[in-house]
């Protein structure tokens, strides 16, 4: 059986395909008007039409149908009187100082919103049923309004979801009755999202059916050209994969689809070489994704993208617009600025020979940080002349030598990056010196020394196949699904016994779906989990549910937060089952190492540059470094996805499984 990583990038579609004892890497530009053709290029040229195969797809397609607001036309179907809830919001203020920010409009047009007179209770008591005639008129106009998916959220139906079940019967009954056998997709919240807070769950299930459907012909255009004998799975955001078919049905899972399958292959890479506190650096081509593990890859129940509250787990990723891509360009004042805005794959960065706008990539090729004739393994011959005349005209527009604006440009895109890694580390009261840095993606390499030096992190590790890691760690992800449901009870009174009964129907669903995915009861995994809260707070914690749970509150909460009270009530607010169908993994095989001379691995120089140091230094070909080899930069190391950039204060060994390892050479950071 054959495994298939495919993680479509802004710039690159990247290719990791394994038979179980060898891995294969691959990389070809996306294609941004259809990512479905890129994606079935490289299957063909990849795999064996006979082999049996799973694929599993990091996808930005339900992000990009959010950020861009090019979903679906949805229809929210609601408690009557609960019509604004989505326009009210919260009253939190992001940007406390800034009296013109505007409120991103809701995914729902006003007119779209429909009010039902029923009512379920806080504790699940029905005080009123919905009418059959009031449900079949609102599904008539969902038709004359030409919607195209539905959601249904009602007030308290995490606690009794009779009615929003009822309503969704009858809609689907009177589509069926006016439109045939081709209901639209309905998304109804005690399945998206069984928790109270009614503003993130109706935002959830908004979600859902706003980027449902855009996933599901994105889906099927992939499956009907897809070789016969492939299964298709999706990642999600929780750093687990879905059935194709999961997925069209459950589009908000996958918001974060590619960024998570990169921090689940850096952790698992950086965990076989012995560190398990990392930050983890994915900088592609668009942007930059930073995460941290302290001995685990971290989950956060509560995210926002493009302004919607989406209350499912996801591997907790701060995503800044700093990427190889991104373009350099000058304000209004005249300052140098870099991104958000990106060249990606069309037209792409100056020296691909077409862009006109100088990004990142070009300033690392003016600078000596790229080699231009080994590019993607010299399948891309880069433009040195082109980007280098360019920059001049850029540099003459700020005053200052090309070789200062090509360095300014990296300074700006690096201070982003390491903004974003302060937020992820500093900011929640990790120190940076205490972890180490797992730099990966197309251009991150390049950039790890700068920004380990700036924040003092004592060792870089530089994956093998850096450049794809993403679609590896799309490849070992395991098959998962989460489940939750609101509970509101006092610990002190709730025993474990209790527990079990409310955790009994949970793992029911979960071995049941993850049955059908064809796994064994033996090869699936049950995780429990509670969200805990001192009683008037209104945020929760997340502890495991097994032994003492009271004590594990209090020892989190104190973590976090620096204070605890063991005399204070506590209360569960959720119980949460993280379930997960282990599939079988690549192994990581030991590099052949060696203390010889590594001359054949020199395939050239580079002329580079480090301010007033201007130095002609030494490219090694990845592939011909051995475990045990040492070196001092300033190097270049190229493979055929990235370039790895050694500064002249680190220098970088090969350890036994083929990381490069960077350190300080001059010993501590001062």
């Amino acid at each position: 059986m054959y495994s298939l990583g495919v993680d479509t990038g802004g710039t690159f579609t990247d290719f990791v395909l394994s038979d179980g004892r060898r891995i294969r890497v691959y990389k070809i530009p996306s294609t941004p008007q259809n990512p479905a053709a890129a994606f079935l290029k490289g299957v063909r040229e990849l795999c064996h039409p006979a082999a049996p195969l799973f694929v599993t797809h990091g996808s930005t397609v339900a992000t990009n149908a959010l950020l861009e607001r090019k979903g679906a036309r949805v229809a929210l179907v609601t408690t009557a009187g609960f019509e604004s809830v989505l326009e009210i919001g919260r009253q939190n203020r992001p940007s406390l100082y800034d009296f013109e920010v505007e409120k991103p409009p809701p995914l729902v047009s006003r007119e779209n919103i429909f009010g039902v007179h029923e009512r379920a209770l806080y504790d699940g008591t029905i005080l009123n049923e919905p009418e059959k005639r009031e449900i079949e008129a609102i599904a008539e106009a969902i038709i004359a309004r030409h919607c195209e998916s539905v959601a249904i959220c009602f007030l308290h139906s995490y606690a009794n979801p009779k009615n929003e079940r009822l309503v969704e019967e009858l809609i689907e009954r009177s589509m069926r009755e006016r439109c045939g056998n081709s209901p639209l997709p309905i998304s109804v919240s005690h399945r998206v999202l069984p928790e109270y807070r009614e503003y993130e769950r109706f935002s959830t299930t908004t979600v859902n059916a706003y980027v449902s459907p855009k996933m599901s012909v994105y889906l099927g255009s992939i499956e009907k050209d897809l070789p016969e004998g492939v299964r298709l799975r999706v990642m999600q955001s929780n750093g687990g994969s879905m059935s194709a078919s999961a997925a069209r049905k459950a589009a908000a899972q996958t918001i974060l689809s590619g960024p998570a399958g990169g921090v689940i292959g850096a952790f698992e890479v950086a965990r076989t070489a012995g560190f398990e506190k990392v930050i983890t650096l994915d900088m592609g081509g668009t942007s930059t994704d930073v995460g941290l593990c302290d001995g685990s890859v971290s989950l956060r129940t509560r995210s926002t993208v493009a302004g919607c509250p989406i209350g499912i787990p996801v591997v907790d990723i701060h995503t800044v617009g700093a990427g190889g891509g991104s373009i350099a360009w000058l304000d209004s004042a005249g300052s140098l600025r870099v991104g958000p805005q990106s060249a990606g794959a069309e037209p792409g960065p100056v020296c691909y020979g077409q862009g006109r706008s100088l990004t990142v990539t070009d300033a690392n090729l003016c600078l000596g940080r790229l080699c231009a004739s080994r590019f993607l393994g010299g399948r891309i011959t880069l433009d040195f002349d082109r980007a280098n005349e360019h920059m001049l005209k850029f540099a003459n527009d700020l005053g200052i030598p090309a070789d200062m604006a090509a360095e300014g440009i990296l300074r700006v895109a690096n201070a982003t990056m390491e903004r974003a890694i302060r937020v992820i580390s500093v900011e929640r009261g990790h120190d940076p010196r205490n972890f180490s840095l797992v730099a990966f993606g197309g251009a991150g390499p390049m950039h790890a020394c700068d920004l380990a030096r700036a924040l003092c992190i004592p060792r870089i590790v530089i994956p093998r196949n850096a450049g794809v890691l993403s679609a590896f760690g799309l490849l070992i992800a395991d098959v998962s699904r989460d489940f939750s449901k609101t509970v509101l009870l006092r610990a002190e009174d709730t025993s474990i016994p209790q527990l079990d009964t409310l955790f009994s129907p949970l793992e029911e669903q979960a071995l049941e779906e993850l049955t059908r995915e064809g796994f064994s009861r033996e090869e699936i995994i049950l995780e429990r989990r509670l969200d805990a809260r001192y009683v008037g707070q209104s945020y929760e914690v997340t502890i495991p549910a097994g032994g003492d749970f009271l004590s594990c509150f209090h020892s989190e909460h104190l973590r976090l937060y620096g204070h605890s009270n063991g005399a204070w009530p506590v209360e569960i607010v959720n119980v949460r089952l993280a379930a997960a169908g282990r599939v079988e993994k690549p192994q990581f095989s030991p590099v052949e190492e060696t203390r010889d001379s590594f001359c054949s691995a020199v395939v050239g120089k580079s002329r580079m540059v480090f301010g007033d140091l201007k130095v002609d230094a030494p490219i090694y070909d990845r592939s011909e470094l051995h475990g045990g080899n040492r070196f001092r930069g300033p190097a270049l190391v190229v493979e055929m996805s990235a370039t790895t950039v050694v500064t002249p204060e680190f220098e970088a060994g090969v350890d036994s499984y083929g990381n490069i390892i960077m350190t300080r050479s001059a010993g501590e950071f001062q």
